[in-house]
């Protein structure tokens, strides 16, 4: 609604309104439609005006009617309450309304429990009825007593559900129906297996090679369908359950094995030949060998058609252990050796070589009865747990059965490490080219997977990874301990501290300090390349997948009192990253520790033989012949060796033959490149660039470096050495150029001709290559070592080697 504004404001407002409209004389000229268009607004300002007090109005009316109806409706609600109250003091008789309201309410509360009372009594004569029913037509119309039972077995599946909704609001009912419905079913259940036991034995069941007679096949199968009619609800309860249980036995499988658990008591639980602690075999492969593959056939002819016709068009037609009768029969076999089993186990667990006997046989019958007969429990895909998974998990005897293996493995691991041969170098299964490990590591590895074997069939995931950490990767790291001591006991040798003896210090820096450390880096590769197999195995890929799903999904993750991050250091620190999946593995850190063991083990023997290398090049890069030298043999022919020489090349003979059959190429080839690395620094610095060298000096030296090369192509081949001794191979072919012309550059056609060799290629003489190293520009300089096809050497380099020779210096 527009604001009511005073006479002197209006004038003011108008005042401004005309000063901005009519600011200049042209404006006059519009003033009709400046008169027009004020008329229009006053027009519909008017008009908004009269519908604002319109809808005031209208607002005004309806609060009115609104207050007048809830006074009304406040007055009526008085009346109701005045008259509900007299009404109450009249019913209850009482002084007051409020002592009416808890007498009224106490009454209700009796007519209450009158109507749960009245509820009780009618589900007692439901009960009674039904039972009373089921008893009376039992053995006359057992159709009528069956569905008698199945209403009743009904109520009482219910009642638990509806206690529990009613906070136990009637424990005793509910209690005495359930102690009905489970005597009539024990009542039918013997009732029928006594006449399926009637037929069985007029079929003289279990006879071998038996068949249902014509003349009793219909009572065969009644009796059958009776008693899986009888189980059926308790089936369809059972299948509903989501929890991983174990499966029923069928009722009438129950029948027939009675029997065969009789012989089963016969032969295993007396005092005949077959019940003996230390053979658990007998009683399992009684179960495998003989009942299943004796009566399977007779299951599958007989049974099996009865089953599919039951259970067909129901839930239990999903579930293997119900509808496949071998599985069934599997089913009821079982008890009998699980109570077998859980006798025996206080008895064997005295004596530690029967408890893992008896273990890693029933790990076999359930890798029978799982592989070769299929057998599932009915829980698809998850599979069977076993009896195995039974005894370890449910029944507690895991640990005491873990430090027993435990047991057995460190006592196997000690005689490995104590054997005499342990620790000699395996030569003879493995071919040349490859690096060889101990005995000891062999064994070793051999005894881990020995281990692995005992456990790959477990079920439980916590099962296997404990047996990993506590077992395997602990005597991987015992191991890895004893040869990380043994690196530790030689570098403590070897060192000036150590030193016992001039011998025993020469032995430790020959070829048996070489062979102390090629057994620690065998044994540490071989043990690493190991690992990482193991890493691809499926079964280990499996368990890796599994851990690290777990981690992902902050599932609890505890392995024999280690937390989460204490097993991710045990195997692979990567363990619920993201980026596991695809870079981790399960032996990631333990691979990794023997891998940083390998390395260091390398640099010591590279280490080894580079100082050896040295000591032995100490005598000839003192010798100062080059100069003076007189040779007389023809510069085609190879010269003999320098005699200082000799040390060196004994040295790499016998390291290199050593290492060339110990070591794989790979790491061979990389000490030798360090050796002849070091060689040629020495004999470049040392020798060729301190001494001056006259042509037939630079001839026996270049003679030597030859010598040297021919021992790294015979035990290393490959041009390692080429490669390794480039440098003062090219600086003895610049240091030994044949003379060749004058010094002013001219020569004959004579000597012209001799400057070329067999392929037409002219050879460079001392003289020109001087003018173009000396004389010329840096390019040309370059182009001229690149002639003379030296590539290692620089032009700096080149023109010390080069000045070296005696007719260039004097």
């Amino acid at each position: 609604m527009p604001a009511i504004l005073d006479d002197e404001e209006r004038d003011v407002r108008v005042g401004d309104y005309l000063d901005d409209k009519l600011q200049t004389l042209t404006d006059l000229d519009s003033l009709d439609a400046l008169l027009s268009s004020v008329r229009n607004q006053h027009v519909l300002l008017k008009k908004q005006l009269q519908d604002a007090e319109q809808d005031q109005d209208e607002a005004r009316k309806a609060a009115e009617e609104r207050t007048t109806s809830l006074r009304q409706r406040a007055t009526q609600f008085e009346r109701q309450q005045k008259d509900i109250d007299r009404r109450l003091q009249i019913i209850t008789q009482s002084d007051t309304s409020s002592d009416g309201v808890r007498r009224f309410e106490a009454s209700m509360d009796r007519l209450r429990r009158l109507d749960v009372a009245d509820g009780y009594i009618q589900q007692m004569q439901t009960v009674d009825s039904l039972s009373q029913d089921c008893l009376l037509s039992l053995g006359k119309d057992d159709a009528r007593a069956l569905d008698a039972y199945s209403r009743l077995h009904d109520l009482s599946s219910k009642l638990p559900a509806l206690q529990e909704a009613a906070e136990g609001a009637a424990p005793h009912l509910t209690d005495h129906i359930m102690g009905k419905t489970q005597f009539l079913h024990k009542q039918i259940e013997e009732a029928f297996s006594k006449q399926l036991e009637t037929v069985l034995k007029k079929m003289n069941w279990p006879t071998l090679g038996m068949s249902v007679p014509l003349a009793l096949e219909a009572d065969f199968r009644e009796g059958i369908r009776k008693l899986l009619d009888l189980q059926k609800p308790e089936l369809e309860s059972k299948t509903s359950q989501s929890a991983k249980e174990p499966p029923l036995v069928l009722l009438p499988l129950q029948v027939m094995c009675r029997s065969l658990e009789l012989a089963f008591h016969y032969h295993f639980d007396g005092d005949k030949p077959t019940n003996r602690l230390d053979r658990p075999e007998y009683f399992l492969s009684h179960i495998t060998d003989k009942l299943l593959n004796q009566y399977s056939d007779f299951m599958a002819d007989n049974l099996q058609p009865i089953l599919l016709d039951e259970f067909r068009g129901t839930d239990l037609a999903m579930n293997a252990a119900y509808i496949d009768a071998i599985s069934a029969f599997i089913t009821a076999l079982l008890p009998m050796v699980r109570n077998k089993i859980i006798a025996i186990l206080p008895k064997v667990s005295e004596q530690p070589h029967l408890l893992s006997h008896l273990i890693h046989e029933i790990m076999s019958f359930d890798t029978t009865i799982r592989d070769d007969w299929r057998y599932d429990a009915g829980h698809g895909d998850a599979g069977w747990s076993g009896l195995a998974y039974e005894v370890l998990a449910t029944d507690g005897w895991f640990t005491t059965w873990l430090n027993v293996e435990k047991d057995f493995a460190l006592s196997r691991y000690k005689e490995i490490i104590d054997a005499p041969d342990s620790f000699e170098l395996d030569y003879d299964s493995f071919a040349s080219g490859t690096t060889k490990p101990t005995k000891a590591a062999i064994r070793v590895n051999d005894l881990l997977e020995t281990i692995t074997d005992h456990y790959k069939t477990l079920t439980s995931f916590s099962h296997k990874l404990r047996f990993l950490i506590d077992i395997q990767i602990s005597i991987f790291d015992m191991f890895h301990e004893r040869l990380s001591d043994g690196l530790v006991s030689y570098l403590s040798r070897t060192s000036t501290i150590g030193r016992t003896s001039r011998e025993d210090q020469a032995s430790l820096q020959g070829v048996a300090g070489l062979e102390s450390l090629c057994k620690i880096y065998g044994s540490s590769e071989y043990l690493e390349k190991a690992m990482r197999d193991w890493s691809d195995d499926v079964f280990f890929l499996e368990l890796w997948t599994e851990l690290q799903h777990r981690s992902k999904s902050r599932v609890h993750v505890t392995s024999g009192g280690l937390t989460a991050a204490q097993i991710a250091s045990q195997t692979s620190t990567s363990l619920g990253t993201d980026g596991a999946d695809e870079s981790g593995a399960l032996f990631d850190e333990t691979a990794a520790s023997y891998m940083r063991l390998r390395v260091k083990c390398e640099g010591f023997i590279m280490e080894l033989v580079n100082n050896n290398v040295r000591n032995t090049l100490v005598g000839y890069t003192r010798i100062n012949p080059w100069a003076t030298l007189q040779v007389t043999t023809s510069s085609s022919q190879t010269l003999p060796p320098m005699a200082d020489l000799d040390a060196l090349l004994e040295i790499l003979g016998a390291h290199f033959g050593f290492l060339g059959k110990t070591l794989g190429r790979v790491p061979l080839r990389k000490i030798a490149r360090s050796a002849a690395q070091s060689i040629d620094s020495i004999l470049f610095d040392q020798v060729l660039l301190r001494h001056s060298f006259s042509a037939a000096g630079a001839l026996q030296f270049s003679s030597d470096v030859k010598t040297i090369l021919s021992i790294f192509e015979k035990h290393v081949g490959g041009g390692v050495g080429q490669v390794g001794l480039r440098r003062i191979s090219e600086g003895a072919i610049l240091v030994g150029l044949p003379i060749r012309g004058s010094k002013s550059g001219k020569q004959d056609d004579e000597e012209e001709n001799e400057d070329v060799d067999g392929s037409g290629k002219r050879v460079l003489g001392l003289w020109e290559v001087e003018k173009r190293m000396f004389e010329a520009t840096g390019e040309e300089a370059a182009g001229c070592l690149s002639e003379l096809g030296l590539e290692r050497l620089g032009v700096a380099e080149g023109r010390k080697v080069l000045a070296r020779r005696v007719e260039l210096s004097s």
